[in-house]
């Protein structure tokens, strides 16, 4: 009895000596959370402003006269859905090619041995502590070679060459750890490496694939600088471009702009929602090694 009771005040005194810990961090948290939070509310509240009390202040987070008319206006008279359109397809096609190219080539490296594998993984990785704006150049005259400026095709092109090397790092990470006696079975039973890639490897690769996805998409659905520098035909803009250029040179409409960037979230929410799952299972892989 006299045990139990002295361990039971022993937990409490560690318990004691915690719990004033977690103020700090929920206090961080909450700090964090805030400023997460609060440009989207301010967003959304501003989004729905008639265009008069947009910079009234103090500013109000709800609105006394909420309204819809920016978001009509923004879908029907700036060409949106075409814009729209551009976006989803760019960001869809990219995301497509880039899990095919990616993840075969993270197969390679993870299960395979070749001459160069370690230059060429070194290679990869060189290219991806190289900012993108130092590449435009270069970029930009590669794509007049190629033919493909103020082109969407060519707006995938350029996005999938630049996210591959990332992704087959992301995914390389997680091929490793599938058990090597489960592709000695398949190999024994007479699968081919493509079978094997397909039987066996992307199945387990549910999450990362989810997470890969999520990454590829959004950066393609965000991306600005390189689509402003190859796109002149206003009817092959992309969001990001065709929000930018809702600002005028004498005034902006406000209420519009963040309109038309609340319209501009729906599909990248929609995506997180569906892949919430598998994109947190994901976002660990690889992270720990058995």
């Amino acid at each position: 009895m006299a045990t139990s009771l002295a361990t039971l005040t022993a937990t409490s005194k560690a318990r004691s000596r915690r719990v004033p810990l977690t103020w700090p961090r929920t206090l961080v948290a909450a700090v964090l959370s805030l400023g997460v939070v609060l440009p989207f509310a301010v967003m959304l509240s501003t989004s729905i402003k008639k265009d008069t009390f947009v910079l009234e202040m103090p500013p109000e987070l709800i609105p006394s006269e909420p309204t819809a008319e920016n978001y009509a206006t923004a879908w029907n008279a700036s060409n949106f859905a075409r814009y729209f359109g551009n976006s989803f397809y760019v960001a869809v096609l990219t995301t497509v090619i880039v899990l095919v190219l990616a993840s075969l080539l993270a197969y390679a490296f993870a299960r395979f041995d070749f001459p160069g594998k370690r230059l060429a993984f070194a290679g990869v990785l060189s290219g991806l502590m190289i900012p993108g704006v130092v590449t435009i150049v270069p970029a930009y005259l590669l794509a007049q070679s190629l033919g493909v400026l103020d082109s969407l095709n060519g707006l995938v092109l350029f996005y999938a060459g630049g996210a591959v090397g990332f992704i087959a790092f992301l995914l390389r990470a997680f091929f490793e750890r599938v058990p090597m006696a489960l592709d000695e079975a398949m190999r024994l039973d007479g699968a081919s490496a493509l079978r094997r890639f397909v039987s066996l490897y992307l199945p387990l690769s549910r999450a990362p694939l989810a997470t890969a996805a999520i990454f590829t998409f959004l950066g393609a659905w965000d991306e600005f600088v390189w689509a402003l520098t190859v796109i002149n035909d206003p009817d092959k803009r992309t969001l990001p471009v065709a929000i930018a250029a809702l600002q005028g040179q004498r005034g902006t409409e406000w209420g519009l702009v963040f309109a038309a960037s609340a319209l501009a979230l729906v599909p990248v929410v929609i995506l997180y929602v569906a892949a919430q799952r598998q994109f947190l299972a994901g976002a660990t892989s690889g992270a720990v090694k058995d």
